[in-house]
């Protein structure tokens, strides 16, 4: 006892002149350290409650999936939550609702609840051709009267056709697409052996003498050029007439009055679909490509169902792997079944996750596919973690001492980076985030990481405990039957004498003293590397270690062993583990390895900043939906076909303007120059010119001959559905209170691009108009603000994780430390966006998600291996990289190994929404690996923290140290020898 005081006094005065804020960082290691310590002897003392109660927890929530429920409503989940668009499209249908409209519909801007749609393509010819042509009004006619029973069977059966479900025009008749109109005029006419009329387009005058717009219902036209000639694709204008046309749309809107009229349309849209698909066998000449209201909820939910039996093959394969991984030539050593078990433990945090939620109500959907793997690579590297930590322990030692040494060692930076995974989930589940999709998807992710991160310290640690027991018994790794001893094994075969090698305590005592500091340095596989100490407390003490991360129970004296990479045990080293302590460690850090390191690095970034600035967003929705399904067949045929024109966009003003005023009529007639246009206001006062009437009138004139003259005339009754008059006083002529003008916009290939860049023109013109007016249609709901709404969770996340590095830099982890460690998180999240946009991936939702999860995913490979490199004391960087490689970044190795096997049956699931999980998970991993295993390695080398050897203890210290530990050795094994 005497004898240790000038160690301690020696260990005192290290402590001295450290400054203050290393000091709080070595008390607060001290105890956290102490804490786990405490916890993994707890935790070892009662495995059989740790590895039950976790299994009980898992059947009695899964038993909740009878509350299974999908989200169905999928435009909530992908547009911004909160926008202006929303907010005029209320303002919008409050106006002008769709039963308001009794004459005409634009399909893509006054949409009904419930409808369906079909586009008509022909391989062959034009839709116009007297046999096409009749085949679609055949169609037509067959859709028309489909019948629909409900219910399906039985007494009260009753059959709901087409004309009931409908909406209604002035005249009770069902309100049909205006091509159809002019299709049997056209008919009409070639049967009477008439002039047939000529069809317009974009827009065409009916026989009622009504103008229609018709560019979103023709596609694939060509024109009458002016001399006879033939124009291009789509490039007709106004007036002149169509040659051929190579796709029609139709469009049949159904009203939903309740409970039972929803449930009526919802099985007319089916059977909608099935006629479609019958009718498309009898014909095959022509294409159609059907689309209702329930085709985008379905198809993007059924990417889920795709993944199911890829999910399962990628646990599959994840779990030969990790069993592959444990594996070593000992068979006692060896510990495949906890390879096997750390993914059984994901999956049963997993699986009490979504029991919780099934408890709570919560809805499905498919973005949660992502959620498995931000589990599968923070579970895995946390269990890898472990094992290297166990096998870095004496093996003499308890089982219960070893589990806590292994606690001691891992849990703080293993808790750290579950903290990383929290903080970027929950600032991206906050009510800061716009898009409900992230959020939703944040928030569950962090449930089931917190989950994960208690069946990790409880299920997992105890089936540590149980293979720990096993390798103290001499037990198979794998049989778990007892390997006999080598005397025993000399007379087997040489098959059986590989499976059962292991080596015996014993052969190493045969020449070392049994007790003391040679026989330890024998029993520890490191034994090169480390100088060991028994005590729990002053083994693992951050007085000794300096900041604590390297190594659990192992204090490090370079100076006392030359032979660096001599292992003096290796058959017992895992094969990865000696690739990376022989070869891969020595070739990375070598001089003439470096520049090609740097200059692989400077490509990386080179080629991350191109595809940095060349990111796009994903504002379709159609592009989160499997693949060969009605959504993207739908949308490729109208991308194809209509893609000349824009969709129909409502000029909205909503507040009484003085119409009659010659600087307003000029006002709004300046601002729809440009479009093709359906406006009263145009039709109005070429009305009153055509009947030498003055367009500026007093108010009273203008109205009166607004209602009693213009508004009766049969071609403009159809103006009514657009202005709505407010009255005034007894026996004067009403307001015009609100009205609405029709624009359509000439567009090219990049649609979405440029219905963006007009919303925004218009909104600003809105701004400085002396008009009050609004532009609404249902796609800008996706398009206004997707890129604030999508970027804003990711920037959030990444600054929330900055500022908590710089936050624990100051009492818990070294200020180089969390600066290498924000850079290294920069760097990754910097070099996975830029790949993935070159790799053909937009910014939508999903690939948000992904950069999202890549912040932790970063931190668990990195920040180990910084935090071991930055704890080493003395020695050369080079020494102290190549020992935190062996010990943490052969965890990262195995994990990249595992996860990439998970993820490869993904990317084969035929669903855009997976194929960009699969690519932005891939080249997370991806990058992730490159940093852990290259880029730090090189750099560290040679940029800071420094290596400047410490004031090391006297050598009277020293020896003084050894005989404490030779104590401690003694009095703990006759402990461990009474006990048995």
């Amino acid at each position: 006892m005497l004898g240790s005081a000038p160690g301690l006094s020696g260990r005192w005065e290290r402590l001295e002149p450290r400054p203050r804020a290393r000091m709080l960082r070595q008390v607060l290691h001290a105890g956290l350290r102490t804490s786990f310590h405490a916890l993994g002897r707890f935790v070892a003392s009662h495995p059989v409650f740790f590895a039950s109660a976790p299994v009980l927890l898992s059947i009695l929530l899964g038993a909740s999936f009878s509350r299974y429920r999908v989200e169905e409503d999928v435009e909530s989940l992908l547009a911004p939550k909160h926008s202006l668009a929303k907010i005029e499209g209320n303002l919008v249908d409050s106006l002008f609702p769709v039963n308001r409209s009794k004459h005409a519909l634009y399909s893509d801007l006054q949409t009904p609840v419930r409808y369906g749609r079909v586009i008509v393509t022909t391989r062959k010819g034009s839709v116009l051709d007297p046999v096409h042509l009749d085949t679609i009004l055949k169609l037509h006619k067959r859709i028309y009267q489909m019948p629909v029973t409900v219910p399906a069977t039985g007494v009260n059966s009753f059959n709901y056709s087409f004309s009931y479900l409908c909406l209604p025009d002035d005249k009770n008749v069902c309100i049909i697409d205006d091509i159809i109109r002019a299709m049997e005029e056209i008919q009409s006419a070639r049967i009477s052996n008439s002039t047939i009329p000529i069809l317009r387009y974009p827009i065409t005058q009916l026989a009622d003498g009504r103008q229609a717009y018709i560019g979103h219902q023709l596609g694939g036209v060509q024109g009458w050029g002016p001399n006879g000639g033939v124009r291009g694709q789509g490039t007709g204008t106004k007036g002149e007439g169509v040659r051929s046309a190579r796709a029609l749309q139709l469009t049949y809107y159904l009203q939903a009055r309740g409970g039972l009229m929803d449930r009526v349309a919802s099985q007319w849209e089916n059977a909608f679909c099935a006629e479609l698909q019958h009718f498309a066998a009898l014909h095959p000449k022509l294409g159609l490509h059907p689309s209702t209201s329930s085709s985008l909820r379905t198809d993007f939910q059924f990417s889920s169902v795709l993944a199911h039996r890829p999910l399962l093959a990628s646990l599959g394969a994840c779990g030969v792997l990790a069993m592959l991984c444990c594996t070593m030539r000992d068979c006692v050593r060896s510990k495949p079944w906890l390879g096997l078990l750390a993914l059984l433990s994901i999956t049963l945090s997993g699986l009490t996750a979504a029991g919780i939620l099934n408890l709570t109500g919560t809805t499905y959907n498919s973005t949660y596919l992502g959620i498995p793997f931000v589990m599968l690579g923070h579970g895995l590297f946390g269990s890898f973690e472990m094992l290297s930590s166990w096998r870095r322990t004496r093996e003499d030692q308890h089982v219960k001492e070893r589990v806590a040494s292994v606690f001691e060692d891992v849990m703080l930076r293993f808790s750290g980076s579950t903290m990383l995974h929290l903080m970027t989930l929950g600032l991206a589940a906050s009510p800061l985030t716009n898009m409900e999709a992230v959020r939703l998807f944040c928030r569950t992710a962090m449930l089931a990481v917190t989950i994960s991160y208690i069946y990790m310290l409880s299920f997992y640690s105890s089936c540590l405990v149980f293979t720990g027991y096993l390798e103290t018994g001499y037990r198979h790794g794998c049989f778990c039957r007892r390997v006999p001893k080598p005397e025993r094994l000399d007379s087997k075969p040489a098959w059986y004498r590989c499976l059962m090698y292991t080596r015996y305590q014993d052969e190493a005592q045969t020449t070392n003293p049994p007790i003391g500091v040679g026989n330890s340095h024998s029993h520890t596989p490191n034994s090169n590397l480390t100088h060991t100490h028994t005590h729990p407390h002053t083994a693992n003490n951050p007085a000794t270690h300096g900041l604590g991360h390297v190594a659990n129970s192992t204090l490090t004296h370079p100076q006392t062993h030359s032979t660096a990479h001599m292992d003096p045990n290796p058959q017992d080293s895992h094969l990865l583990l000696g690739c990376v302590r022989r070869c891969y460690g020595d070739w990375i850090t070598n001089t003439y390895v470096k520049p090609f390191v740097v200059l692989l690095y400077l490509v990386y970034i080179s080629f991350g900043l191109m595809g940095f600035l060349q990111v796009t967003q994903g504002s379709d929705p159609s592009a989160l939906v499997a693949m060969d399904t009605a959504t993207v067949l739908y949308t490729r045929a109208q991308q194809r076909y209509f893609s000349s024109y824009s969709p129909v966009i409502g000029f909205y003003i909503y507040e009484s303007a003085p119409y009659w005023n010659a600087s307003v009529q000029r006002d709004l007639l300046e601002y729809a120059k440009g479009f093709q246009r359906i406006s009263w206001l145009e039709a109005y006062l070429n009305y009153l010119t055509d009947n030498n009437q003055s367009t500026s009138q007093p108010r009273e004139n203008f109205t009166h001959t607004l209602r009693h003259s213009f508004l009766r005339e049969p071609q403009f009754a159809h103006f009514a559905d657009d202005i709505i008059f407010a009255e005034r006083g007894q026996g004067e002529e009403p307001d015009v209170a609100a009205s609405r003008i029709f624009l359509v916009a000439k567009t090219t290939e990049n649609k979405r691009e440029e219905m963006s860049v007009l919303l925004d023109t218009l909104r600003r013109l809105s701004l400085t108009s002396r008009v009050r007016f609004l532009i609404f249609n249902p796609s800008f709901v996706y398009l206004d603000r997707y890129a604030a709404a999508v970027s804003s969770p990711l920037r959030h996340s990444l600054l929330a994780v900055l500022f908590l590095l710089g936050l624990s830099s100051l009492a818990v982890v070294e200020p180089l430390v969390s600066v290498w460690l924000g850079l290294t998180l920069l760097s990754v999240q910097f070099g996975v966006l830029g790949f993935m946009t070159l790799w053909g991936v937009e910014l939508d939702c999903m690939s948000v998600l992904c950069l999202i999860s890549a912040l932790g995913h970063s931190a668990d490979c990195s920040g180990p291996l910084l935090c071991g490199f930055a704890s080493g004391r003395g020695d050369s960087r080079t020494r102290w990289v190549r020992v935190a490689l062996e010990r943490h970044g052969v965890p990262s190795l195995q994990t990249l190994i595992c996860y990439s096997a998970a993820l490869v049956p993904v990317g084969a699931v035929r669903s855009n929404l997976t194929h960009t999980l699969f690519r932005c998970l891939t080249l997370t991993a991806g990058c992730s690996a490159l940093h852990t295993l290259a880029f730090l390695p090189t750099l560290l080398t040679f940029l800071p923290p420094s290596k400047t050897p410490g004031n090391r203890p006297e050598e009277d210290g020293q020896r003084q140290e050894v005989e404490c530990v030779e104590m401690n050795d003694s009095t703990r094994v006759v402990d461990q020898i009474t006990t048995v």
